[in-house]
């Protein structure tokens, strides 16, 4: 009896866990360790956008890269002066190293100076993108 009680605890708190977490993804959000974090043309190895820069960290096999990269361009195609990069994760090792990412997709939205502004883990609503790139070209 006393290992279903535990059985049943573990159940419940693996559930739990995992619900939170999944209701995390996709949001933007910005993290403390963010804070003053600067990418450039260089390292991004495109142009920034003149007013704010979408920036997407895929991987080959990762079926949310795929939405992400239709909702991102979609909006990088709304609003002028706005760039839409992808970066291959498995080919550019150091910069994600660099960034802490730690899954596809990743999606950064800096300012027009290459300042971060907002991230999300995971496929980010289309209206958070765009409520994101308020803030950054403000």
């Amino acid at each position: 009896m006393t290992g279903l009680v535990v059985c049943l605890a573990v159940l419940a708190l693996s559930g739990a866990f995992g619900l939170l977490r999944m209701r995390g993804r996709g949001r933007l959000r910005m993290r403390g360790s963010d804070d003053g974090v600067r990418l450039d043309a260089v390292e991004l190895g495109a142009e920034l956008g003149e007013r704010a820069t979408l920036v997407q960290f895929s991987s080959a096999f990762c079926q949310p890269c795929r939405a992400t990269k239709r909702v991102l361009g979609e909006v990088a195609g709304m609003v002028d002066g706005v760039a839409h990069i992808e970066i291959d994760a498995e080919s550019r090792l150091e910069l994600v190293r660099q960034l802490g990412i730690l899954s596809t997709p990743t999606v950064l939205v800096l300012d027009a100076d290459g300042a971060l502004v907002r991230r999300a883990v995971g496929q980010p609503r289309r209206a958070d993108v765009i409520a994101a790139l308020g803030e950054a070209v403000a």
